[in-house]
């Protein structure tokens, strides 16, 4: 038997749950201190191309390299672990997933949709970025050909993702602070970077066709 699971609906079928071991902050400490690490190391590490990087360029690097391993490392356990609701020695990704849970419950009841969507993420999403991170540093043609079209998977998944918990009942989260923090919270950077990150590489793209149609001329 499992112990009662502190998520919503109270009705929420949960065979072999295991509580959390670990508190709010043990998750979140560890998980916004590797983040920031990444991103000092990625800004540190630019800064020595030489001087061919933009500080908007190696904003960029930043991002992608924090969003690649967030949607690899974080959401492929998700993915590949569909008992991490229950194993009595979780790892420390199996309480992240808990944890959230609180905020929508659909991770912890292996909603299928939550879970294509993040597999998606994950597998295909998460080496495309780190890909983006490369081809910015290395200045590569298809650099913003890339970033646009992993923005726009980042914002497709968003929107499923919404608009299923919506069509759903809109009932996933146990209290208004787990909605605003993890619900809303947690979503948000991958919907208002992604929409600036596509429309500079839109412009970007727009430009350099157009240049290419005058030299034709």
């Amino acid at each position: 038997m499992g112990h009662p699971h502190p998520y919503a609906p109270a009705e929420l079928h949960l065979p072999g749950f295991a509580p959390l071991q670990l508190s709010q902050g043990q998750i979140l400490v560890p998980y916004l201190g590797t983040s920031i690490f990444v991103v000092l190391a990625v800004w540190l590490i630019s800064g020595k191309c030489g001087g061919r990087l933009s500080k908007t360029d190696r904003w960029l690097m930043c991002w992608w390299a924090f969003t690649g391993l967030t949607h690899i490392i974080i959401e492929g356990t998700f993915v590949f672990t569909p008992n991490f609701f229950s194993k009595q020695s979780p790892t420390y990704f199996d309480e992240v997933w808990k944890e959230y849970s609180k905020g929508d419950s659909r991770y912890v009841a292996r909603d299928p949709a939550t879970v294509t969507v993040e597999g998606i993420t994950a597998v295909l999403e998460g080496p495309a970025s780190l890909l983006a991170v490369y081809a910015i540093a290395s200045r590569k043609s298809y650099s913003h050909i890339l970033q646009f079209t992993v923005c726009l998977g980042q914002l497709y998944g968003c929107l499923v993702y919404f608009i299923t918990a919506y069509l759903d009942g809109f009932n996933f989260w146990t209290s208004p602070f787990y909605f605003w923090a993890y619900f809303i919270g947690a979503n948000s950077s991958w919907i208002v970077i992604p929409i600036l990150i596509a429309m500079r590489s839109w412009k970007k793209i727009c430009a350099t066709f157009q240049a290419e149609k005058v030299k034709t001329k």
